[in-house]
């Protein structure tokens, strides 16, 4: 198939990418970016002709019958169609098939040819060089939804990432802020080999292409549900919103959820001296923190400010109301679970938890969390630290109960003054970049956590294994 037929249909789709480009460029002609136009006949013609080249092109690469089950809603009943599982680039079948518009990056209406038929379905474009885009985005999104149906169904995925289908991950709040009625869409490739699937970890988006064109034929399903329209509750809190949609959609999938994301993945996998160990509760914080929606509220500035807040408690340690106060959150279940992780006999310090809070916000910046976390304990005299807060430290920013750092501390405090400085650790992580495992910090922590499964007594030290998370979601 590589000599015969992937090169013919390889050819033919490009043909048809380029077929595309002049209705898209006339259609996108002096047309606004702000406002809707009235539907003129010739831009319905247009609109329809690339329906069908688009559709002749995924015809040329193998998917020869597109099943669709369910009546589409318009877009003055359902503004955002949210779509899942998201697992490949060929997810733009139904994109293509219905003309809706996507979330996409600003980058992309720059790319020769293909940035042209982009614009044609009036894009929400996010910025990766505007640091208020997600809010831009937001309020975009917020007001094509609320038109009436006059701009374009707007399709999102709102895993935010691409998986394999064997589960539902979180989904994003983006698609259920602006509290609309939403039409759930679900995917299906029933194809008995998998050459569709393209995610963050396994064959890249050339091999995946060259073995889909290699398929003789390649069957995708397309079901649209019943729109949901959000109670009053749900439009208040679009987590609730987006988990009750999810809920929907798994089970029209037949398949399970979990409440882990993309950035749980970068987060377990991120590299340098402070990389998680297999055992951390990191993942189990932040899960909890985004069910808050306390992540997305996340900058730079408010990690500076949560350290001074924390920094100004002077070493105050918090009960539990006290630290619902502090997070101006009320007396939740998650919130409770949050301080179970940090508590010691029934009070907390603030300072490990804005260390958590950096470490899951920001996974490949170990040394901003460090210093951060430096500043909240440091002595205002000469800016060190001694053993104990090393070891409160390193143990909230792996998230274990148990770490031995006698040894570490006396080799970054040659000079043994009992006290050491930011600057000095970060020579020595240059120095000794696998720092954790040299010195065996971690050896106490293992070995305690192979003996039981429960918490230990000084805190941040919670099992999260799948068995208990299976508790909690029951």
């Amino acid at each position: 198939m590589t000599v015969t037929l992937f090169p013919v249909r390889l050819l033919f789709a490009a043909f048809m990418m380029l077929l595309a480009w002049p209705f898209a460029f006339v259609a996108t002609v002096g047309r606004s970016e702000n406002a809707v136009e009235p539907l003129s006949w010739w831009r319905w013609l247009v609109d329809l002709a690339l329906k069908a080249i688009m559709r002749a092109m995924w015809f040329s690469g193998g998917f020869h019958w597109v099943r669709v089950k369910g009546r589409p809603a318009l877009p003055s009943e359902a503004p955002i169609l949210t779509m899942a599982p998201h697992s490949s680039y060929f997810d733009a079948i139904p994109v293509t098939m219905t003309m809706a518009s996507i979330v996409m990056k600003a980058e992309s209406k720059d790319i020769p040819v293909w940035g042209t038929l982009i614009k044609f379905i009036r894009p929400v474009f996010v910025s990766r060089s505007d640091q208020d885009s997600r809010r831009k985005t937001v309020e975009e999104i917020k007001r094509r939804a609320s038109s009436n149906g006059e701009w374009p169904q707007i399709m999102i995925f709102p895993e935010g990432t691409c998986t394999n289908r064997s589960c539902l991950i979180a989904f994003k709040p983006g698609a259920f802020i602006p509290g609309v009625p939403v039409q759930p869409v679900v995917l299906r490739y029933p194809n008995e080999l998998d050459t569709i699937s393209w995610t963050w970890q396994g064959p890249g988006a050339f091999k995946i292409l060259w073995l889909t064109l290699c398929q003789l034929h390649n069957f995708v399903e397309i079901e649209y549900l019943p729109t949901y329209t959000p109670s009053e509750e749900e439009k208040k809190d679009p987590a609730l919103f987006a988990s009750n949609v999810r809920r929907i959609m798994a089970k029209a999938l037949g398949l399970p959820i979990i409440d882990y994301s993309f950035e749980d993945c970068q987060l377990a996998m991120a590299k340098g001296p402070l990389r998680l160990p297999k055992h951390t509760c990191l993942l189990e914080f932040a899960r909890l923190v985004r069910l808050l929606g306390l992540k997305t509220k996340v900058t730079d500035e408010v990690l500076q400010e949560e350290a001074c807040s924390a920094r100004q408690l002077c070493g105050r340690r918090l009960d539990m109301e006290g630290f619902a106060q502090y997070l101006h959150q009320p007396m939740t279940e998650a919130v409770q679970d949050i301080f179970s992780l940090f508590e010691e006999h029934g009070m907390m310090d603030v300072r490990e938890y804005v260390i958590a809070l950096s470490v899951v916000c920001r996974p490949f910046r170990y040394l901003d969390t460090v210093k951060l976390a430096f500043r909240m304990f440091e002595a205002q005299e000469d800016g060190a630290i001694v053993e104990d807060e090393l070891t409160v430290i390193l143990k909230t920013a792996l998230g274990v109960g148990d770490l031995a750092v006698s040894e570490l501390f006396r080799a970054i405090d040659s000079q043994d003054k009992g006290k050491i400085t930011f600057d000095e650790l970060c020579s020595f992580m240059e120095k000794c970049p696998d720092l954790v495992e040299q010195y065996h910090c971690l050896c106490e922590s293992i070995s305690q956590h192979s003996r039981e499964s429960t918490s230990s007594s000084n805190g941040f030290c919670a099992d999260f294994s799948p068995r208990n998370h299976s508790k909690k979601q029951d």
